[in-house]
């Protein structure tokens, strides 16, 4: 029996389906989209409410950073608060918009990857789960509120560690190399875990898809599918990883190029290219995120004696060529060579 890499068949899905990639741009870049439009409207009104005098509008004239560093601290001073609570209710906001839009958004693509691959592997093995299952969105706007709170715990650690880190640099004895060097383990750690949280908690999201259950539920069977097929799962987040590395290195090689020409080029067409360029590489982003999602679906519905993170079609065992047949262990007297009958000469 042929074994499938569940690499190729991640990368075949994504490009045989390129609908679910746009699904995912479309939920994805709509968020992003409100974010940025959100940020960009608070900002401005944040700068209307500034009360700005004419002694600070003299000081920032002067162009001189100590003048310009007093005015702003000036300008700043008692609406600090207001920003900080303006921000506080924007994060807000939008963590729900993304919860919301992100367990829509990952119920259609992970349910059309299960009803593609299912009717792949139909003709060949007898599967017997259910693909009409409602969709659990319970279930994924659990896990998507975890993924936010693992945002936040990560945000809060990096803040504790930095607060630890300068405990070691008071201001009667500054030094700023030590607790930079004592930030950095803690830093690494943190982002470690994080990263670790966040790839387990976006997997489960296949698992409470594909059996509808509880949120806790489909992250322990996230961690046991990680732990059984730890070889192909392996192979597919690797050559998805390196993919998207080659991707990141070919996009800001082609940004940093307009950069050159800024100079001699119009200012609107640079921005122009960049901002393209940017919008590519995001879509070469998720088209890749498609195939790793895949991938991961490939094996969870193949048979385990199938999966291979090695070859496409990498050649059976010798066991399983031939089905091994009965052994004869008597002597066959009919056969030619045995008799005692003259073979006639041609």
């Amino acid at each position: 029996m042929s074994r499938v890499s569940p690499t190729f068949e991640g990368f075949r899905a994504a490009l045989r389906r390129p609908s679910l990639t746009f699904a995912e741009i479309a939920w994805r870049w709509t968020a992003g989209a409100v974010a940025w439009a959100l940020s960009l409207f608070w900002f401005i009104e944040y700068l209307d409410t500034l009360p700005v005098s004419n002694a600070d509008a003299t000081l920032l004239s002067t162009r001189q950073p100590l003048l310009v560093g007093k005015a702003i601290a000036h300008i700043l001073r008692g609406s600090l608060n207001r920003g900080v609570l303006a921000v506080s209710l924007a994060v807000i906001a939008l963590s729900l918009l993304w919860i919301a839009a992100a367990s829509i958004g990952r119920a259609t693509t992970v349910r059309a990857l299960f009803d593609y691959f299912r009717r792949g592997f139909a003709s060949t093995v007898s599967t017997t789960k259910d693909a009409t299952k409602p969709l659990p969105l319970r279930s994924l706007i659990g896990l998507n509120f975890l993924r936010v709170a693992l945002v936040l715990a990560s945000f809060l650690a990096f803040v504790g560690a930095a607060i630890l880190a300068g405990l070691a640099s008071p201001d009667r004895n500054p030094q700023p190399g030590l607790a930079f060097v004592l930030f950095l383990p803690p830093a690494g750690l943190i982002c470690l875990v994080c990263w670790a949280l966040n790839w387990l908690l976006s997997m489960a999201c296949i698992f409470a898809v594909r059996d509808g259950e509880g949120a806790l539920s489909a992250l322990s069977a996230a961690v046991t599918f990680s732990r059984e097929r730890s070889g192909p799962v392996f192979a597919v987040s690797t050559w998805t990883g390196l993919a998207h590395l080659a991707a990141f290195s070919v996009a800001t090689t082609a940004i940093s190029l307009p950069l050159a020409f800024i100079q001699i080029a119009p200012m609107r067409l640079i921005l122009a290219t960049v901002i393209l360029g940017t919008l590519a590489y995001f879509a070469v982003v998720d088209w890749l995120y498609m195939a790793r999602l895949a991938g991961y679906i490939s094996i969870a519905e193949m048979p385990e004696n199938w999966a291979s993170s090695a070859s496409l079609s990498a050649p059976p065992p010798p066991g399983e060529r031939f089905a091994p047949g009965p052994l004869q262990t008597t002597i066959d007297r009919d056969e030619s060579i045995l008799s005692d009958i003259p073979i006639p000469v041609v």
